[in-house]
């Protein structure tokens, strides 16, 4: 990037981190009601009665989605290919969280009315081509269809997996798979001054991804220590490919955790669940983008960075908003918003 279009990226990016939310802001929104947050946010379906709770909940989500989209568009503007590409590859996650609905109700059966009814309205640059998958007959013709557009590699490694097996498990571990490969080639692209400050920061995002993949596979289901390896995409931080491999090969929930590098070890130290890591692993993610929001240089880092911290925001109000279109207690609430601890234990009946 020019010198001119990385002051005027840090500028914009700088400005519209002041909307973030700060543990006091979400808070003082969980004591708000229902009413209240409709008018904070201009959520309007959450005002009419006659819409049922469930409706409610789509809009809002699919509102909340907007609102991140909207950010991520005016973030890519003054970006060159590789920033734009960087950006555009993240949120195309919400293309194949379309394409997981979408082969969910081919492999159901379901009618078309019912899968539109469960996918997300996204722009065109990153939606997929739903006319045509609509008319897909089975999952192999919809993979097929998708590889004749930018989605091709994902929808060539996910039929070839279907293919193999017909395990739906396995064809989206695999449409996963490829999404965050493809977001780790997207990182290379990049050279000079840039280059480090959006490795460490995608590197990050694969740690994350990575360390609860190996454990989920490993424990979970059961796989096998290279049926568990091949799911992963290694990163250029900490978990690169021989710690990987030699991760897969443990035998042990709390080994594999005694054996990651520093500082995993010590910010995993306690850990008995993957509840457990799953909440630290996230707050590692958001720390780290924080470091960059507030210290970074790179624009398309801080970007990237103020995005995943925006969706974080995102996904906290919507868990908010479903607590109160619920009925959920208070406490319930705040243990959704993270502002609790879980006091929880595992195999108590839900009644209790």
């Amino acid at each position: 990037m020019s010198a001119t279009d990385q002051a005027y990226l840090n500028t914009r990016v700088t400005a519209m981190s002041g909307q973030l939310l700060a543990a006091a802001d979400l808070k003082l929104l969980s004591r708000l009601d229902l009413p209240a947050l409709a008018e904070r946010f201009a959520l309007g379906p959450l005002l009419d009665d006659q819409l049922p709770p469930r409706t409610k909940a789509r809009a809002v989500e699919q509102t909340l989605l907007h609102i991140l989209l909207a950010d991520l568009a005016v973030l890519v503007r003054p970006m060159p290919a590789t920033g734009r590409g960087l950006l555009l590859s993240w949120a195309r996650k919400y293309a194949l969280f379309n394409l997981k609905t979408l082969i969910r109700g081919k492999l159901h059966e379901l009618d078309q009315a019912e899968i539109r009814a469960n996918l997300y309205e996204l722009p065109e640059r990153v939606r997929l081509p739903h006319q045509e998958l609509y008319r897909a007959e089975n999952v192999l013709e919809l993979l097929r269809v998708l590889e004749r557009g930018p989605l091709r590699l994902i929808a060539r490694q996910a039929r070839e997996s279907y293919e193999q097996r017909r395990d739906p498990f396995v064809l989206e571990a695999a449409v996963d798979q490829r999404h965050y490969a493809e977001l780790a080639r997207q990182a290379m692209q990049f050279q000079g001054a840039e280059a480090d400050a959006v490795r460490q920061l995608v590197g990050a995002v694969l740690d994350r991804m990575n360390l609860l993949w190996l454990l989920r596979f490993r424990f979970s289901f059961g796989f096998s220590p290279s049926e568990a390896f091949y799911q992963l995409v290694p990163s250029k931080r900490l978990l690169h490919r021989d710690r990987l491999l030699h991760l897969a090969n443990i035998d042990g929930f709390e080994q594999v955790l005694e054996a990651m590098p520093a500082p995993l070890d010590t910010l995993l130290a306690g850990c008995s669940s993957l509840i457990d890591v799953q909440r630290c692993a996230g707050d590692m993610l958001l720390e780290e983008c924080r470091r960059t929001l507030s210290s970074g240089r790179s624009g398309i880092a801080r970007a990237l960075a103020y995005l995943i911290l925006r969706e974080h925001d995102m996904h906290q109000l919507y868990a908010l908003i479903q607590g109160r279109l619920l009925g959920l207690p208070q406490d319930v609430v705040d243990i959704a918003l993270e502002l609790a601890a879980p006091n929880c234990p595992i195999g108590m009946p839900a009644a209790a």
